[in-house]
């Protein structure tokens, strides 16, 4: 905070109350958050009447700032903030605009800064604790993926496979079954988040599963590519040079390195294949990774343009997906954590079109 030259941080509900506080709390309507000032106890500004719930999750020592229904809990923080004499004040990316138009009646617009570099550059490392949470969900969802390509058969819907990939998410004990789930057939997989409505599998068509779980708030993040029958010389080529990029992507991973080139590192070998350049179809036509933690998407991004240099700790997918309009898509995605000397996967990559699994 004081290298970003601000006096006060708020934190609301989301992710990082839970990073900071410990509080696994939704954001609602009614203004759930922390506020952190350059000296001093961190104060918890909430509704009164959800005192008793969220002293039950609260991991750090904290004052209060307690709102009742008919109060402006933007006043409070506002507030506080004059009590310790801090001025200007850096908010959560995470939180509602109608926070920022709550907070703007009683401070002044341009004392109101983005907490992003602060709130990044604490949550991106993660600790040994951290990655062992990561591990247990891709553990997790990568059992719940062979278990779902073992019932896959002729015929079946993409949504009984949503439902069966959920309850044997809940039965290995993620928090709340899946966080997510994608299931594509065929034409569809050039989607890269499908379309609505159910399809049926039918011989011949690749398979496409992306989804995840999370455990004590930690997250998971996979997806498979398959084929059900025998592929084609396409599919199998195709199939073969995301394997390619994948791990091209991968062994550029190291501390110092910026997220930029790992996106270079999948693009060139696509290139080199005839692919299209940029964003071009047939092609990739999205970054190559993002950052996973407590969100499924938060920073570290693997994309051009980004120049921040990896660190030990940092954790990412790695998904060049391999689009062509009107015939198929290809993604696999499996998650690195950055270490001293290189990147760790947290789960094996796929060896073959017709062997999803190592």
């Amino acid at each position: 905070m004081r290298v970003q030259g601000v006096d006060a941080l708020l934190l609301t509900a989301g992710p990082s109350l839970r990073y900071f506080a410990g509080i696994p709390w939704r954001a609602t309507e009614r203004l759930v958050a922390m506020l952190l000032t350059l000296d001093g106890d961190p104060l918890l500004v909430c509704p009164a009447f959800e005192e008793g719930s969220l002293d039950a999750v609260l991991a750090i020592t904290a004052g209060k700032r307690l709102w009742q229904e008919h109060e402006d809990p933007h006043a409070r923080v506002a507030q506080a903030m004059a009590e310790r004499g801090a001025r200007t004040l850096a908010l959560d990316p995470g939180a509602a605009f109608a926070v920022h138009v709550g907070l703007r009646a009683h401070l002044d617009a341009t004392a109101i800064v983005d907490a992003g570099a602060i709130i990044d550059g604490c949550r991106m490392c993660k600790s040994p604790a951290e990655l062992a949470l990561m591990q247990q969900a891709c553990d997790m969802t990568l059992s719940v993926l062979r278990l779902a390509a073992g019932i896959i058969r002729e015929g079946i819907g993409s949504d009984e496979l949503v439902r069966f990939i959920d309850l044997a998410h809940r039965a290995l004990g993620a928090d709340n079954g899946s966080t997510f789930c994608i299931v594509q057939f065929g034409a569809t997989t050039a989607f890269p988040h499908g379309l609505p409505g159910v399809q049926r599998l039918r011989e011949g068509e690749l398979v496409l599963i992306d989804t995840g779980c999370s455990v004590q708030g930690y997250n998971s993040d996979i997806t498979r590519t398959f084929i059900f029958g025998v592929p084609d010389n396409q599919q199998r080529r195709i199939w073969a040079l995301e394997r390619e990029a994948q791990a091209a992507a991968f062994a550029r991973v190291r501390p110092g390195v910026p997220c930029e080139d790992i996106d270079a590192a999948a693009r060139r070998v696509l290139e080199a294949a005839g692919l299209g350049r940029d964003y071009r179809l047939p092609g990739l036509p999205h970054r190559t990774g993002h950052g996973c933690g407590l969100a499924i998407h938060e920073a570290p991004y693997l994309v051009r343009g980004n120049r921040l240099p990896l660190q030990p700790g940092m954790c990412a997918s790695n998904e060049p997906m391999i689009v062509l309009p009107g015939a198929f898509g290809v993604r696999l995605e499996d998650h690195f954590h950055v270490t001293e000397d290189g990147a760790r996967w947290f789960t094996p990559p796929s060896p073959a079109i017709d062997r999803p699994f190592a």
